[in-house]
């Protein structure tokens, strides 16, 4: 078993019968290529330190995946994105053993299999490929920070440096308590952990009908599906911010993520996930 940053991960309450394996690996190097940086970093860096090294540098394409806990070794499994950003839109290639040879590969990013918070790391052929480090691309002087613009200009910054963007993000982020705080009483939370559904069309539309309401928030996609709001389902459905069963239960700011409070136990968690 390989583990991470285990940001993302529940342990089974009976524990792990199995090795295993911490990745500590680290290190991050950069060169220029054009009007560009790539930027290499391996898989035991702390995440939310790659990115505010970038920003400190003005090299963009990753602030606004600014407070994500965990390590880099994680964002091409999950493709990492918040705010407008993913990381396959930066991502140039993934370093990674194979475990069916032992072989160590660098996989350009179109083999990644990069989709909406998934890749082949994570669906494809789980558990074959142990990432070892990543290559971004990122734009010396550049800025997208997308969806933090209204954010910004409600605060009187009409032209926003990196680093604003990242203050905006974290802001942004600690306000749904989607940042580690020890003072946060949802700061034990196994995160974003529901998906936004991508539809087809006629399965979206007939979703649409049966909530009955046409204001029903949904993103077309370029392949042609639909992305629908799993925050505006589960809160529609009778849910509500801070409903707890027992130990576990919602985030009071935040519908998608999961708290586990005081005595919660794995059992507790997956069977409020179920319910």
């Amino acid at each position: 078993r390989i583990l991470g940053g285990g940001s993302n991960v529940v342990v089974a309450d009976g524990g792990v019968e199995a090795l295993v394996v911490r990745l500590a690996l680290c290190g991050v190097t950069s060169r220029q290529t054009g009007d560009t940086v790539e930027v290499a970093a391996a898989a035991g860096e702390p995440w939310d330190d790659l990115v505010r090294v970038t920003v400190e540098r003005g090299w963009a394409g990753l602030e606004c995946l600014s407070g994500i806990p965990g390590l880099v070794g994680a964002t091409p499994i999950q493709n990492v994105g918040a705010y407008g950003q993913e990381v396959s839109d930066t991502v140039v290639s993934v370093r990674a053993l194979d475990t069916r040879d032992g072989a160590v590969t660098t996989l350009p990013a179109a083999a990644c299999g990069f989709a909406d918070r998934d890749s082949v790391f994570k669906s494809g052929e789980p558990g074959r490929w142990v990432v070892l480090a990543v290559t971004y691309r990122l734009r010396p002087g550049g800025l997208g920070y997308a969806d933090v613009t209204r954010y910004l200009t409600e605060r009187g910054v009409s032209a926003p440096t990196l680093g604003d963007v990242r203050q905006a993000v974290l802001a942004i982020r600690r306000s749904k308590s989607m940042v580690i705080d020890p003072a946060d009483p949802n700061r034990r939370s196994c995160g974003s952990f529901f998906l936004n559904p991508i539809l087809d069309p006629a399965a979206a539309d007939a979703a649409v009908a049966r909530a009955g309401d046409p204001a029903m928030p949904r993103w077309p996609q370029a392949d042609g599906r639909v992305k629908l709001s799993a925050a505006w389902l589960i809160e529609r459905t009778g849910f509500v911010r801070g409903q707890r069963v027992g130990p576990v239960g919602l985030s009071t700011r935040h519908t998608l993520a999961l708290v586990a409070h005081d005595g919660a136990r794995a059992a507790d968690l997956l069977a409020f996930a179920q319910k």
